[in-house]
């Protein structure tokens, strides 16, 4: 978001989602962020209901089946074992809500990155999965961190798998009218009021 020339403040979302019996990848990250985006309104105040918000939910998956954050050092290992030397897809869904004087209805969209980790050694994999960075991270790993030595390639967008699409983000943005960008991220959720940045560093 910083990257793109917004300014935003993050509103911690409690709401937490699991997939149900037979849900697809996509649709249970769009369920899991529209969810957050609905939790997060109850929490902004007048003022910030004024600007747009944001919502998103990052997700792995493996031979159809969806691996979210490790609760643990142990599971997150297991995570990289079955992750390693494989290619797996990570989908982040985005629910928008718009500002006053945009759509009433929020957008919502989701994007799909391939990824590939080199068959690590076992020793690296249980090193890595024994620090605090990968219980934050779906799959149990974090491609912008230290996880990056695990990361071979990427298939599609990186800032997808980082957590938000971030061309797909403004370009929605725009889309709901003006240069003028306002918005929120979620992490929970997020509330942004900027312009896109002309030109300089």
């Amino acid at each position: 978001m910083r990257s793109a020339g917004l300014r935003f403040r993050v509103v911690p979302s409690p709401h937490e989602e699991k997939p149900l019996p037979g849900e697809g990848a996509a649709a249970y990250a769009r369920r899991a962020a529209r969810g957050k985006a609905e939790a997060a309104l109850t929490l902004l105040g007048v003022k910030e209901r004024r600007a747009a918000l944001l919502a998103a939910d990052t997700i792995v998956v493996l031979d159809g089946r969806i691996l979210g954050k490790p609760s643990c050092g142990a599971e997150a290992l297991n995570m990289l074992r079955a992750l390693a030397g494989r290619v797996h897809t990570v989908v982040t869904a985005c629910c928008l809500y718009p500002w006053v004087g945009g759509p009433s209805a929020p957008l919502e969209f989701a994007l799909q990155s391939r990824v590939s980790l080199w068959d690590a050694p076992p020793e690296l994999l249980a090193a890595y999965a024994a620090g605090p960075e990968p219980l934050d991270k779906a799959g149990g790993y974090a491609a912008q961190g230290a996880g990056a030595m695990l990361t071979r390639s990427v298939e599609g967008s990186w800032s997808n798998v980082v957590g938000l699409p971030v061309s797909e983000t403004v370009e929605q943005l725009l889309a709901c009218g003006g240069s003028a960008l306002r918005g929120a991220e979620a992490k929970g959720a997020a509330v942004v009021s900027a312009r896109v940045r002309q030109g300089g560093p």
